[in-house]
């Protein structure tokens, strides 16, 4: 597929390229296996001699087609799927990171990803240092270390809706040596390309926008290729020292700008095996055809959304990137055109007792954990996700105890509206007063 072509055409066009007489559509590869005439065929392919499938734990042509999209989609030179977005990430940072290694992490990063890192991580030997995403470049330096192996973030935060500085990142990670890693998962590539602005790396949870109907969890990685490996051999034994469990191959001579792609596909896939299943890989792909289309609904529809909230009584605060006086306004600008994603946070007078009293009385949003897909939806993470924890360690987790996640959906604007508008008439102005606190 020839990069001149705009994303709305290679999300339809890349991947799945037929034959003649072949299917048109994508076909799913349910098997788990695939033949050879000959030994010796075989033989070469556990050698990395030759490319094919021989095992689908490791690579399936289904999966293949759909990360080929993702990857033009971003402007890499290579990708692949996973069986989650954890696992997407969890094998970005694994693939250059082993026990003894630093990793500097923006603070604001998706709580399962933020987990992933600092605690169960921690466990394997590797070692964090949290920043905050809107420190200056200096401060930034002063985190690394001489064992740091990556920097890792979100261009748009997971629920905190912050804009990350890519090219502010960027520099500090290359300054010291190291790629930046960015999960891309709410911008998607149709909003934000973060290797135009230094990233070396991308992930996604493919389960929200890009599937963008709750139908199937996944994750992807994608390469830009820029990152020069070889020239900093020491830090990055794995790709650039013989790998003895493949007859002492070495990933960059072999692979040149393949070899972080290949090395996480052919070590980290055959060892840990998160890989996504066919079926899920076809239903994404059915997603990615409408992916542009979504994405300029959910966000003309979300800015709408904030807007109204912004104009109402009852609602204390909002937060949307695409709201013009919105901290990262200038930043989404710089790196999304503006648009941003569906996704709005707010929180009510009322407190935390209006926010889960106003959210009963939703009828068209849902209440579930689930975000980013074309049904509006909603969540209020001090009674759901986030329960365990007081007001005090709310807070300090970056979490308001009367946020309101609001993912809007692709329905028509005016009944998402008029289901909040009924909602919030539902509730008194001050539930404290209400209830006498």
């Amino acid at each position: 597929m020839s990069m001149g072509y705009a994303k709305e055409t290679i999300c339809i066009q890349s991947g799945w390229k037929p034959k003649n007489g072949e299917p048109r559509v994508l076909p799913i590869y349910q098997s788990t296996t695939y033949k050879y005439e000959t030994s010796q065929q075989m033989g070469k392919l556990f050698d990395l001699e030759e490319e094919g499938y021989f095992y689908t734990r490791l690579q399936n042509p289904t999966n293949d087609c759909v990360a080929q999209k993702i990857c033009e989609l971003e402007g890499g030179v290579a990708a692949m799927l996973t069986s989650s977005g954890q696992a997407a990430n969890y094998y970005a940072v694994f693939n250059i990171c082993e026990a003894g290694s630093h990793v500097v992490l923006s603070s604001t990063v998706y709580g399962g990803t933020f987990n992933l890192l600092t605690v169960t991580m921690k466990k394997m030997g590797i070692e964090c240092t949290v920043v905050d995403p809107d420190a200056s470049l200096e401060e930034l330096n002063k985190a690394f270390k001489e064992n740091t192996k990556c920097v890792f973030a979100e261009t748009l935060a997971n629920p905190a809706l912050v804009v990350l500085d890519i090219e502010k990142f960027a520099m500090a990670a290359h300054g010291h040596q190291v790629p930046l890693i960015v999960d891309n998962t709410f911008a998607t590539p149709v909003n934000c390309n973060p290797f135009q602005w230094g990233a070396d790396i991308v992930t996604h949870s493919t389960t929200k926008y890009m599937d963008g109907h709750a139908m199937s969890v996944g994750g992807a990685i994608v390469d830009s290729g820029n990152f020069d490996w070889k020239k900093y051999a020491d830090k990055y034994p794995g790709l650039c020292s013989p790998d003895e469990s493949y007859h002492g191959i070495t990933y960059v001579d072999k692979f040149g700008k393949k070899a972080y792609i290949t090395k996480a596909t052919v070590q980290l896939m055959r060892d840990l095996g998160s890989i996504q299943s066919p079926q899920n890989a076809f239903l994404l792909n059915i997603g990615l055809e409408t992916l542009p289309l979504r994405m300029e609904r959910h966000c003309q529809n979300a800015l709408q959304v904030a807007e109204y909230l912004s104009g109402h009584e009852k609602v204390a605060w909002v937060n949307y990137p695409g709201l013009s006086g919105n901290k990262y306004y200038d930043l989404a600008c710089k790196y999304m055109n503006g648009k941003t994603c569906g996704v709005i946070s707010f929180g009510l007078k009322g407190g935390r007792a209006a926010a889960e009293e106003m959210m009963d009385h939703l009828s068209l949003a849902a209440i579930v954990t689930h975000v980013a897909d074309a049904r509006t939806c909603v969540l209020h993470p001090a009674s759901h996700t986030h329960r365990q924890m007081t007001d005090d360690q709310l807070l300090e987790a970056g979490v308001a105890p009367d946020l309101i996640r609001f993912s809007v959906g692709i329905e028509n604007v005016k009944d998402i509206i008029a289901d909040l508008e009924h909602a919030l008439s539902c509730i008194e102005t001050d539930a404290r007063m209400r209830d006498g606190k």
